[in-house]
């Protein structure tokens, strides 16, 4: 059954990869066609075809190997005359490049080269727009339509005894005093109502009054079978973890958790599905496109720490880059994990569906050809010196070559090849998995 259930967590994931291909390539597609520039292919995949279908001018298909998509663009460079600067290697790429684009121009008047700044980022853009939008919908889908595990307000967990965080056994001892809150009469499936006065809504934040009053005694209120009772706690001081403002433990410089003498009544909560907010829903999309941009930025380190894990002893991060192999292996593992139900299994997998749309989406915007950041940032310059040039009564200067800038795209193209592979094989020989 764990073999079935991780196949199918795969084969979900796998299509959801696929169709976010699709779409990305679709959001090129759509205004390209708009802004009339002749599309010869629209594909998911690369390498050999296994199916394809013409539908009005465009070749739809699905290619072998699916690490990708592309739509064939009229035009892409213009046809002009090759140049003699240069190494011979990089005016043979060059040439060979504008032949290629070259054979795609059906009418001059459709190609894309000759499209304005405007339509060209537009038609650029359109793809990774294209992958924040469904990582947007997964995100509303996850957190207000399905809802998500949190903290409710009645008491899910309940310690016998009180015993320092960092201990390396938390087993009770006759030497250990009773956890205040079981002392109290604090029972499981409580819901707290208020505590020292305060109506008690967030267990995040109104944990603290316990944290705040060691050795001092608070005042509970409980609802236990229909009935409101008031109990007095008295926490101790304890040894615990410290949390900043927004419930996150604090790490020290060296990686560990930082601890403090703080108050403890040994009470938690009690984890229950709930539907958040879109509001919430997209905050959470943007920290991930953030926490995204923050791994890309850092992803030279990042690799290399990947190579020591592949082909050291080291260890893979948990939050580090992974593959469409990786990704495979962990939508497998959530799948067949033992205690989740339907829904739970569900949602982990639309949560790794919407987050690999987050990674598309950043990773596309990097300024460097080919990838579509690239083409923006040429535009863009492109408008910077149309802009100049007409606040000094010059010329308009003509568009940006980008077919010299070829030798640079195919290093670029060489080094996301090394990184994909480096990341499968990484994935295969050391993978990053979900248990200890």
């Amino acid at each position: 059954m764990d073999v079935l259930l991780s196949i199918l967590g795969v084969v979900v994931v796998a299509l959801g990869i696929g169709i976010s291909i699709g779409l990305h390539e679709f959001g090129h597609f759509y205004p390209a066609r708009k802004f009339g520039v002749y599309v010869g292919k629209f594909m998911v995949g690369f390498g050999p075809t296994v199916w394809s279908r013409t539908f009005g001018e465009t070749e739809f298909g699905i290619k072998a190997i699916p690490l990708g998509g592309y739509v064939s663009l009229s035009g892409m460079y213009p046809p002009t005359a090759s140049t003699n600067r240069g190494f011979k290697l990089f005016r043979s790429l060059v040439q060979d490049a504008r032949d290629a684009s070259a054979e795609t121009i059906t009418d001059e008047n459709r190609t894309f080269y000759k499209l304005g700044t405007a339509k060209r980022i537009v038609t650029m853009l359109g793809g990774p727009f294209m992958n924040l939008l469904i990582a947007a919908v997964l995100y509303l889908v996850l957190f207000s339509g399905i809802g998500i595990m949190a903290a409710s307000t009645s008491v899910g967990s309940l310690a016998d005894c009180v015993r320092p965080v960092t201990a390396t056994s938390q087993t009770c001892t006759d030497s250990d005093p009773v956890a205040p809150a079981k002392a109290a009469g604090i029972k499981l499936g409580d819901n707290i109502v208020s505590i020292d006065g305060v109506p008690f809504t967030d267990w995040v934040s109104q944990i603290a009054v316990i944290r705040d009053h060691a050795n001092q005694p608070i005042d509970f209120v409980v609802e236990r079978a229909g009935k409101q009772i008031t109990l007095t706690v008295t926490p101790i001081e304890a040894e615990r973890y410290a949390f900043d403002d927004a419930g996150n433990v604090i790490t020290n410089p060296d990686g560990t958790w930082r601890t403090a003498m703080v108050g403890y009544a040994g009470i938690g909560p009690e984890y229950t599905r709930q539907t958040q907010s879109p509001a919430v829903a997209l905050t959470n999309l943007g920290t991930n496109v953030v926490d995204v941009g923050k791994i890309i930025v850092d992803l030279p380190s990042r690799m290399g720490q990947v190579w020591d894990a592949a082909f050291g002893g080291a260890e893979r991060d948990a939050n580090g880059p992974v593959s469409v192999v990786g990704v495979g292996r962990i939508a497998g593992e959530v799948a067949s994990l033992d205690g989740l139900d339907v829904v739970a299994r569900i949602s982990a997998l639309i949560g790794i569906v919407a987050s690999l749309n987050v990674a598309l989406f950043v990773f596309n915007l990097i300024p460097l050809l080919p990838l579509d950041g690239g083409h923006v940032a040429v535009a863009i310059i492109d408008w910077i010196r149309q802009r100049v040039a007409k606040l000094f009564g010059r010329p308009a200067p003509a568009p940006i070559d980008t077919a010299r800038l070829v030798p640079i795209t195919v290093v670029a193209t060489a080094l996301l090849i090394a990184m994909s592979a480096l990341l499968i094989y990484a994935d295969i020989v050391k993978p990053i998995t979900l248990g200890p």
